[in-house]
C-alpha cells in the first residue's frame, strides 16, 4: 500500500462546502432587515418632523378659534346684559303706567262721576260714559252747555296725560230716528263728532289723539224694552287707552274717524257716510 502524499491538497468535506455557500445570503438577509428597519425609522422620523413643522400653524389656528370663541362669548354676554336691562326698563315702565292709570282713574272719579256720568275700567281701557240727556237734546247732535262742561273737565284731566289716546263713541237706543238723520248710525256718529270737535277746537286736545266712533243701537248695555234701559243705552263714551290699544280697537269693526264721519255696521264693515 502506498502512503498518501502529505503535500497534496486536502478535499473539503461536503458539510463545510454547503455552510460556506449559505453564509453570504444570510448576511444579505440581515442587512436587508436592518435596511428596512432603518427606512421605517427614517420614515417615522420624517413624519414626526413634518408633524412638528405643522404644529405652530395648528397652535395659531387654535389660538384664533379661542379668540373668536371669546369674542362670541363677550358678544353673547353683552346682548344678555342689554336684554336684561331692557326687561328692567319695561318692568319699570309697566309699573309707572299702572300708577299713572290708577291716578287718572282717581282723577276722573273725583272730577266727573255722578248719576249721569259713570267711570269703568276693563282690559286697560278707562271709559267715561255720559248719558245723552246731559250732552244733547233728543234727536240732536249739538252739545248742550252741561255737555260742554263735562268735556272741558275731561280735557283738563287728559292734558296731564299727553301720551294717552281718546276715542269718543256714540251710542243710541233701538228706537228708529225720525229727525234729520237717516238712521241711528248717523246720529251716533254725529254726536261723537260733535264731542270730538269741541275737545279739539275749544278744549285744547291734540287732534292726533282723538277718534270718533259711531255704533248706533248695536252696542246696548241695558234692555231696550224699558224706558230706563233705553236711557242708559243713549250715551257718549269717552274711551281712554294707550296708542297700541287704540289701533287694535279701530280694527275691531267700529267705524272711526278724526276727519270724516263713518258708520259702524254690525257685520264689521264700515262705509263712509256721504
Amino acid at each position: 500500500m502506498s502512503e498518501a502524499n502529505p503535500f497534496a491538497p486536502k478535499k473539503p468535506q461536503a458539510g463545510a462546502r454547503a455552510g460556506s455557500s449559505r453564509l453570504p445570503w444570510g448576511v444579505a438577509g440581515v442587512l436587508g432587515v436592518l435596511l428596512i428597519a432603518a427606512l421605517l425609522l427614517w420614515a417615522g422620523a420624517v413624519g414626526r418632523m413634518r408633524g412638528l413643522q405643522a404644529l405652530p400653524a395648528q397652535v395659531e389656528q387654535l389660538k384664533e378659534q379661542l379668540t373668536q370663541a371669546q369674542a362670541d362669548s363677550d358678544d353673547a354676554k353683552s346682548k344678555l346684559a342689554a336684554q336684561q336691562q331692557r326687561i328692567a326698563e319695561l318692568e319699570k315702565e309697566k309699573e309707572m303706567a299702572a300708577q299713572m292709570s290708577k291716578g287718572l282713574e282717581d282723577e276722573m272719579r273725583t272730577d266727573l262721576e255722578s248719576k249721569d256720568v259713570t267711570i269703568s275700567k276693563l282690559q286697560g281701557k278707562l271709559t267715561v260714559s255720559i248719558l245723552d240727556r246731559v250732552m244733547f237734546d233728543s234727536g240732536e247732535a249739538v252739545l248742550k252747555p252741561d255737555g260742554e262742561a263735562v268735556m272741558r273737565k275731561i280735557a283738563a284731566v287728559l292734558a296731564e296725560h299727553p301720551k294717552l289716546n281718546i276715542q269718543v263713541v256714540g251710542h243710541t237706543d233701538n228706537v228708529p230716528i225720525r229727525a234729520r238723520f237717516a238712521s241711528n248710525w248717523e246720529l251716533s256718529t254725529a254726536r261723537a263728532l260733535a264731542a270730538v270737535h269741541f275737545l279739539t277746537e275749544k278744549a285744547g286736545v291734540d287732534p292726533h289723539r282723538v277718534a270718533a266712533v259711531g255704533y248706533g243701537e248695536y252696542r246696548p248695555i241695558a234692555d231696550n224694552a224699558t224706558a230706563e234701559g233705553r236711557a242708559q243705552n243713549r250715551r257718549i263714551a269717552v274711551v281712554i287707552l294707550p296708542e297700541e290699544l287704540a289701533t287694535a280697537d279701530v280694527r275691531s269693526g267700529a267705524a272711526t274717524t278724526n276727519a270724516q264721519p263713518q258708520l259702524a255696521i254690525p257685520d264689521g264693515t264700515a262705509p263712509t257716510a256721504q
